[in-house]
């Protein structure tokens, strides 16, 4: 057994490092910003995310991962429950119309995060026992879709679409990965189109979207209005930026600064040179993560990381893209970066588990 990968561990430090540093910038915007309580968010972001989010990392670096493989089906379904508790009453709360969050003993957690884990690791299980048999539908497509569609059908009652494009992304990577033939592949692209043209027709908020994606310019005072906002900060930021908690557009006028629109408060700081630095950053992580993938030491684990590594990657180049006007607008919050210590933990759990793997790669 060898030690755990150095060059993914430094990337990861780098991510949370600067993260902290954009994230303390984006949130003094919030001093601005009536009814905002700033010492909660750092508080939040410190303690829950980055503390105990490095305490998690080092507790799953410890756990040899195949213990993970017997609990896998106890923990999906674990989270699959904690995630129906938000429409409980007594645990559940609205925000901006939408139920995402619990909240036990005065602190909020979002179980979305923890059922992208639990979603991830059964699926990884279930696919590395039917490798032989991943080509019949009894055995691959149809057990996939239940796989796959029980927790999306459970976030799109939130609403929380953006979260299901993650969880869409990563499961057809690992489907693909683990053998997943083309046919297959054509039948998932025809039920995801299918089942995104219902929901554009059903719910008037993600049409509004996708006319905003097509036209940008077409309601610069209502559905285009964050991406305007958040093209006119990237765009000031010039090539190097107007300097360290510099940024204009986070007082007022950029909507979620410390959320899903980070990204732009960084490109406006730190320019063009800081941006490419640190999608560079991103793409470092996923060239490393899928590298440990090819060299696992067995098939169950090479898909955990395949899993693990697509959702960090998709959900943060989805946030990245929707603020540069390349995908429409989700609400997704970029990880390692943006408010949210559920997210944090979680993620950084999560590179724990990539970290144990690579303790055992093969040579």
């Amino acid at each position: 057994m060898k030690s755990i990968d150095r060059s993914l561990y430094i990337i990861t430090g780098i991510l949370v490092i600067s993260g902290f540093f954009i994230f303390t910038s984006a949130s003094l915007g919030l001093l601005a910003r009536e009814g905002a309580r700033f010492s909660s968010v750092a508080f939040s972001q410190i303690f829950f995310g980055m503390i105990l989010g490095t305490i998690f990392l080092l507790i799953m670096t410890k756990i040899k991962y195949r213990i993970l493989k017997h609990y896998a089906l106890y923990i999906f379904i674990l989270s699959i429950l904690g995630t129906l508790l938000v429409f409980v009453p007594e645990f559940g709360s609205k925000l901006n119309g939408a139920k995402r969050w619990i909240y036990i003993l005065g602190f909020s957690f979002q179980p979305a995060e923890f059922l992208k884990l639990g979603f991830v690791l059964y699926l990884a299980a279930y696919l590395s026992g039917a490798r032989n048999k991943i080509g019949e539908f009894k055995h691959g497509l149809i057990p996939f879709i239940l796989i796959l569609g029980i927790p999306s059908i459970i976030l799109l009652l939130q609403p929380d679409t953006g979260t299901v494009l993650v969880l869409v992304s990563a499961g057809t990577a690992m489907y693909v990965t683990a053998g997943g033939k083309m046919r297959d592949f054509l039948i998932l692209l025809l039920i995801g189109v299918i089942s995104f043209s219902v929901l554009v027709y059903k719910r008037p908020y993600i049409k509004d979207r996708l006319e905003t994606y097509i036209q940008p310019g077409i309601d610069l005072q209502s559905s285009g209005y964050q991406l305007n906002q958040s093209l006119i900060a990237i765009g000031s930021g010039g090539v190097f930026g107007r300097g360290f908690g510099q940024s204009v557009q986070k007082f007022n006028y950029l909507p979620e600064p410390i959320g899903d629109s980070i990204f732009a408060v960084a490109a406006e700081e730190f320019g063009f040179v800081g941006a490419f630095a640190l999608i560079f950053l991103f793409l470092l992580f996923s060239f490393r993560g899928l590298k440990i993938a090819s060299r696992a030491p067995d098939y169950f684990s090479g898909l955990l990381v395949v899993g693990i590594v697509i959702l960090i990657i998709s959900q943060s180049f989805i946030n990245i893209g929707s603020m540069l006007g390349v995908f429409p607008l989700t609400g997704l919050p970029l990880l390692f970066i943006s408010h949210g210590g559920t997210a944090m933990f979680f993620v950084l759990g999560s590179v724990g588990i990539i970290l144990n793997i690579s303790k055992y790669l093969k040579s």
